[in-house]
């Protein structure tokens, strides 16, 4: 960001101050520096990561636009690029992840396969989007997505950053706590927000198969 863009466009500066000078509001100083130091977490799925590796090496060097810091603790990082295919083993641990990162923080969807499924997308292991347990701010197309869309992202990203403000940011509440429970591998995948729901099926089941057998009982005793 220039200091054109820092200033504050209805306060005037003096010419001969214009090169020392720079008149702006608490939100830009603040997500100027947010989004110049975006430090993304390390970590890859599938094959939208070599991508990520790539989009990080001297080629194209992300490190031009302060995102350099790869860091392998979520503890550090404040965006999660989720590239490829997220099976449902690995969600519980991508949802830990998320959950131990600090706010704000970010997600990335990186790919077809971490925005929809991809082409595996009818497969019994992987699952239709990581939006379906994480809430997803970029999405990036793809298969795999070039490293100059992966840059395209995020910078979209640092532009979203730029707007956001501390008055109306939902962590900076005091009652705000976003938590978002692990999903449970069993026979299936489920989403712990769901369990009232699942209950309500499998109560409505049972009685559906107890008004059958009491009908075969009754059609038996004729």
């Amino acid at each position: 960001m220039t200091r054109k863009n820092i200033n504050k466009p209805d306060i005037k500066v003096p010419p001969e101050l214009q090169h020392q000078v720079a008149v702006t509001t608490l939100d830009k100083i603040y997500n100027w520096g947010r989004a110049s130091s975006i430090w993304p977490m390390m970590f890859g799925l599938a094959c939208c990561a070599i991508e990520m590796i790539i989009t990080a090496a001297s080629r194209y060097d992300f490190a031009r636009f302060g995102m350099e810091v790869m860091r392998p603790s979520p503890r550090q990082a404040d965006v999660m690029i989720v590239s490829g295919t997220v099976t449902k083993k690995m969600v519980p641990q991508i949802v830990r992840l998320y959950n131990q990162m600090g706010e704000p923080k970010y997600v990335l969807a990186m790919g077809a396969c971490a925005s929809g499924g991809g082409p595996f997308k009818e497969g019994y292991n992987v699952v239709s989007g990581i939006d379906k347990f994480l809430p997803v701010d970029i999405y990036i197309p793809g298969c795999p997505p070039t490293p100059q869309a992966l840059l395209h992202g995020l910078i979209v990203l640092q532009k979203k950053i730029e707007k956001e403000k501390l008055s109306t940011s939902e962590w900076y509440k005091k009652e705000f706590h976003e938590e978002i429970p692990v999903p449970l591998l069993g026979p299936d995948l489920m989403d712990p927000r769901k369990f009232s729901l699942y209950m309500e099926k499998s109560k409505t089941v049972e009685e559906d198969q107890t008004t059958i057998d009491i009908s075969e009982s009754s059609i038996g005793e004729v």
